[in-house]
């Protein structure tokens, strides 16, 4: 069964074709997809009823179904645990901000990379998602909460490079203007640090905001906390970044988040000016997310903001993450690929 819900427009011709329809077809079936958000073919009105039955029989519609929602009393941040066709789960989270509605999408079920503080990562990596699969997030979200969606960020479960194809495909569908037409300077992708993948999508010469996984400024820090470490030195990672900003001239963000005695001293922050000495970037400091299996501890509100002065003083553009959604884990670093205890109990 073909996965509709995954394919461009001339890939979507092409199947046309092949099952015997006009290719003019092809763009009214994307629209039903990809801007009213169609979960079935029987939705798909200015269709024919033997073409819809044609399409049921040949291809899928590989929406996910929403499981549960949970919203947080604090800020309306909302975290979604997404049923997918297979049975396995991802999570997603809406955030509403006064300039517009973000959402973090989930790029795989699980992660390989096993940083010691990301809850996403227990269990390791079951699958990778289809570009069908990351879209139809974003349009169940919108679907319950009846907004638009400004910004998108691939900061869910998974590392996006590590599904390279489907995630520059998912980006390339995301800012069609066929389809929900974000711009692409309004997606941001989050890798931890996989050198060829960020050379590779320099390459791609999109738009897009980087984001590097940093939260550690030297190799052997990171190697204690990141495993990737131990395939990529923190030399070789600045150099790919720098040669992918050379690609687009957007302002690279290194993400950091801070842990109570493990990466937050007066010699963190020397290591950590001298490595983005000279680049144009953000540096986002996170105080690190409870996730009970790791037992690790925020640096104190006091010891952030020293932290962020003592950045400052090097002319370096600092901001402390506003966490959105904590109480109902939904934070950086707190996602997961399976069931939560409140899904558990529906």
């Amino acid at each position: 069964m073909r996965d509709l819900l995954s394919m461009t427009i001339p890939e979507m011709q092409e199947f046309m074709t092949s099952i015997g329809e006009k290719t003019f077809r092809a763009k009214q079936i994307y629209e039903w997809l990809h801007k009213k958000g169609a979960v079935s073919f029987d939705e798909m009105t200015n269709l024919s009823k033997g073409l819809r039955e044609k399409l049921a029989a040949e291809a899928q519609l590989r929406s996910v179904s929403v499981r549960a929602m949970q919203e947080s009393k604090i800020d309306g941040t909302r975290k979604y645990l997404f049923r997918l066709y297979d049975g396995n789960n991802v999570e997603s989270v809406w955030m509403k901000y006064h300039h517009g509605n973000t959402i973090c999408i989930s790029s795989q079920v699980g992660c390989r990379m096993g940083c010691s503080f990301c809850a996403s990562t227990i269990g390791g990596l079951t699958r990778n998602l289809s570009a069908g699969e990351m879209l139809s997030q974003i349009y169940a979200i919108s679907r319950d909460t009846g907004e638009r969606t400004s910004n998108v960020v691939i900061m869910g479960t998974g590392e996006p490079l590590d599904n390279y194809e489907q995630v520059v495909r998912f980006l390339h569908m995301i800012s069609d203007e066929n389809g929900l037409n974000i711009s692409e300077r309004n997606l941001t992708l989050s890798t931890c640090g996989l050198v060829p993948g960020i050379r590779r999508l320099a390459e791609e010469k999109l738009m897009i905001n980087l984001a590097l996984s940093l939260h550690a400024p030297n190799d052997a820090l990171r190697r204690e906390i990141m495993p990737v470490a131990n395939s990529f030195a923190l030399r070789d990672i600045r150099e790919a970044l720098l040669y992918y900003y050379r690609s687009n001239h957007r302002r690279l963000t290194f993400e950091y988040a801070l842990i109570r005695d493990v990466n937050d001293t007066d010699r963190c922050v020397e290591e950590l000016a001298a490595f983005v000495k000279g680049m144009n970037c953000l540096i986002n400091l996170i105080p690190v997310n409870p996730v009970r299996e790791n037992g690790y501890h925020e640096t104190e509100r006091a010891g952030i903001a020293a932290f962020k002065k003592n950045l400052e003083k090097y002319g370096i553009n600092v901001t402390i993450r506003r966490e959105m959604g904590r109480d109902i884990d939904g934070a950086c670093g707190q996602l997961r690929k399976r069931c939560t205890e409140l899904d558990n109990k529906l």
